[in-house]
């Protein structure tokens, strides 16, 4: 019987699968490049008998090529940037209605309800507790406001 380690196209597999289970737990997208490397070198044990250099080479270059070359494209089509979430977050908020919790006006910090929860506001005009009032940005904590016409 043969030892796991005389079928180097399994052990480069094995690598390879463990490297896309780390990205599933490790942040920043860069592991998952590692695994491709991985796998490229598995497929060339299996189709030649390279050496244990040749090996170790085509790994290190296969997953810094990758990584240069793909990472950037993947992440545009895959995942949101900052700004792009920042502003999907945004647009949940901005244009909606929600009602003043109590008495407030300009240069003032007033609460709102917005969605269930209480949100700290300011509006540039006097609001009533019980109006209803549009956002119109939000910043960190707190949401801009102005009373619905």
């Amino acid at each position: 019987m043969q030892s796991f380690f005389s079928k180097p196209e399994l052990v480069w597999f094995i690598i390879g699968l463990v490297l896309f289970l780390l990205e599933l737990v490790l942040p920043g997208f860069v592991i998952f490049f590692f695994g491709v490397g991985a796998w490229i070198t598995a497929l060339l044990c299996l189709i030649a008998n390279p050496g244990i250099n040749l090996q170790a080479i085509v790994f290190a270059v296969t997953s810094v090529l990758s990584l240069i070359l793909l990472r950037k494209m993947i992440q545009k089509r895959f995942f949101y940037s900052k700004d792009e979430l920042s502003k999907e977050v945004e647009d949940e908020f901005t244009g909606r209605e929600a009602v003043a919790s109590m008495d407030f006006g300009p240069g003032q910090t007033g609460k709102i309800e917005f969605k269930g929860t209480s949100w700290k506001a300011e509006s540039t005009e006097p609001l009533k507790e019980g109006q209803t009032v549009i956002i119109r940005s939000k910043e960190n904590f707190k949401l801009f406001v102005e009373p619905k016409k």
